[in-house]
C-alpha cells in the first residue's frame, strides 16, 4: 500500500511542479502557441528539397537560388518598418490574423508553379505578408512576465522544433513514393490547409495595444515615412547594449544566409551525399531542438544572458567546420551543433532585447532589427550563391562556409566587450532599466 501512496504523492507534486513552471502559457501566448504546432507540422517538409526543385524541376539557372533569397528578404525588409510602426500605433491584432490569412494562400504558388518564376513570386508575396511579424514578436514579449522571457522563448523553439520534426520525414517519405516534383507540391498543399487552420485560430487573439484609431489600407503608404523616421529615432532612447546586439543579430544573419542557400547543393556536389538522404541531416537537428530547448531557456534566465550569447557564437563555429569536410554523419553532428547555437543565440537576444526595450518601443526596434538583418540575409544569399558558383570554378566551393566563420570574430568580440545586461530589467509594465 506505501508504494501506490507515493506514487501518487509524486504524481501530484509532479503536477504542481509543472503547473506552477508553465502557469505564465496563457491568453494571447498561449493562442499563439497553439498556431505556431499548427503550422509547425509543414513548415519544414520543403525545406530539404527546395533546391533542387528550384534547379532540376523547375528550371532555375545557376543563380536562381541567390535571386529568390534576395527577393524573398527584401520584400520582408520592405514590410520591416510599417510593420513595427503599425503594430506599436494601431494594434496588434489586426496585422497577425489578416496577414496570416495571405501567407496561407502565398503557398498556392509554390504548389502550382510551372517554372521557378512563380517561386520568385511567391516569396515575394509570403514574405510581404510578415508585415504582421513585429506585431507577433511584440505580442509575445507584452504576454511574458519579465522573469520567464527565456523559458518563454525557449518554449517557442521547443515548439518549432517538436511539431517540425516529422516534417522532413514526411517529406522524404514522399520524396520515395512520388518523386521530387510531385511530392514537393503535395507538400505546399499541405502548408496551405495548416496555415489557414492557424489563421482562424489565431482570430481569437486579444489586442495588446490600447488605440483610438482604425487601422486602413492607406496608412501602409502613408505612414511608411514616418515608420522609417520614427525606427531610426528610437535608438536614441534605448540602451547602447541594444545597438551592438542588434549588429550581433545582423552579422550572425548574414553568415548563415551565406551558407544556407547552398548547403543541399554543397552536400550533393561537394560532400557526395544523395539526394535521396539529405532530407535525413534535418532529423537530428530538429530533435535538438525539441531536447535542448527547455535547458537552454532555464540557462538564459538562471546565469543572465550574456554567457549563452557567447557559448552560441562558439558552439556556431564549431558547426561550420565540421560540415564544411563532413560525411552524413558528421554533416548530422553538426547539425545538432546548429541546433544548439541557434537555441543559445536567439534565447539570449530575445531576452535580452525585452530586457532593455520599454513596451511602447518593441514594435519599432523589432521592425528596424528586421529591416536591416533582412537586407542581410538577401545579401548574404545572392553572394553566397556566388561565392559557391565561382569556388566550384577555381576549386575551393567552401568560400561561404570560410566566410562565415571569418564573420564569428568580431561578432565575439563585440559580445565579449560592448554588450552589457541591464541592472534592472524592464518589466511588462515599463519599468525603468538601467544599461
Amino acid at each position: 500500500m506505501r508504494l501506490p501512496n507515493l506514487f501518487r504523492q509524486m504524481s501530484t507534486r509532479m503536477l504542481g511542479f509543472l503547473k506552477r513552471e508553465f502557469a505564465f502559457i496563457t491568453g494571447n501566448y498561449r493562442i499563439l502557441v497553439i498556431s505556431w504546432m499548427i503550422m509547425d507540422l509543414a513548415m519544414e517538409m520543403p525545406n530539404p528539397n527546395f533546391q533542387y526543385y528550384v534547379q532540376d524541376i523547375l528550371g532555375g539557372p545557376s543563380m536562381a537560388l541567390g535571386l529568390i533569397g534576395l527577393a524573398n528578404f527584401f520584400a520582408m525588409a520592405a514590410v520591416a518598418f510599417p510593420g513595427g510602426y503599425l503594430s506599436d500605433k494601431y494594434g496588434r491584432r489586426w496585422l497577425v490574423t489578416t496577414m496570416t490569412f495571405v501567407m496561407a494562400l502565398s503557398w498556392l504558388f509554390f504548389a502550382f508553379a510551372p517554372s521557378w518564376h512563380f517561386i520568385l513570386l511567391g516569396s515575394i508575396v509570403s514574405s510581404l505578408s510578415l508585415i504582421y511579424q513585429p506585431a507577433l514578436f511584440a505580442m509575445v514579449q507584452d504576454s511574458l512576465p519579465p522573469e520567464r522571457r527565456g523559458m518563454g522563448s525557449s518554449i517557442i523553439m521547443l515548439i518549432h522544433g517538436t511539431f517540425n520534426t516529422p516534417g522532413p520525414i514526411i517529406a522524404g517519405f514522399l520524396l520515395l513514393q512520388f518523386g521530387l516534383e510531385w511530392s514537393m507540391r503535395i507538400v505546399y498543399l499541405l502548408m496551405t490547409t495548416l496555415y489557414l487552420i492557424a489563421a482562424f485560430w489565431r482570430l481569437r487573439l486579444k489586442e495588446t495595444v490600447q488605440s483610438t484609431e482604425t487601422i486602413r489600407f492607406r496608412y501602409f503608404l502613408s505612414s511608411y515615412p514616418r515608420a522609417i523616421k520614427e525606427s531610426f529615432k528610437v535608438w536614441k532612447v534605448v540602451p547602447r547594449s541594444m545597438f551592438w546586439m542588434f549588429i550581433v543579430q545582423t552579422l550572425v544573419m548574414f553568415g548563415m544566409a551565406l551558407t544556407q542557400v547552398i548547403n543541399a547543393l554543397y552536400a550533393r556536389d561537394v560532400l557526395l551525399i544523395p539526394e535521396e538522404q539529405w532530407w535525413l541531416v534535418f532529423i537530428p537537428l530538429l530533435l535538438t531542438m525539441v531536447v535542448a530547448s527547455l535547458p537552454i531557456g532555464k540557462m538564459v534566465d538562471k546565469f543572465g544572458r550574456k554567457i549563452p550569447l557567447l557559448l552560441g557564437l562558439l558552439v556556431l563555429g564549431a558547426a561550420t567546420v565540421i560540415f564544411t569536410a563532413g560525411t552524413l554523419l558528421t554533416v548530422m553532428i553538426s547539425m545538432v551543433l546548429f541546433g544548439i547555437a541557434q537555441l543559445l543565440t536567439m534565447s539570449a537576444a530575445v531576452a535580452l532585447s525585452s530586457d532593455l526595450v520599454e513596451p511602447q518601443n518593441r514594435g519599432k526596434v523589432n521592425g528596424f532589427v528586421n529591416f536591416i538583418g533582412y537586407i542581410a540575409m538577401g545579401f548574404g544569399m545572392l553572394i553566397g550563391n556566388y561565392l559557391f558558383i565561382e569556388g566550384l570554378t577555381i576549386g575551393l566551393p567552401q568560400l561561404p562556409f570560410y566566410t562565415t566563420l571569418g564573420l564569428i570574430v568580431p561578432q565575439f568580440l563585440i559580445a565579449m566587450f560592448l554588450i552589457h545586461e541591464p541592472k534592472e530589467r524592464v518589466g511588462a509594465a515599463g519599468n525603468q532599466n538601467a544599461e
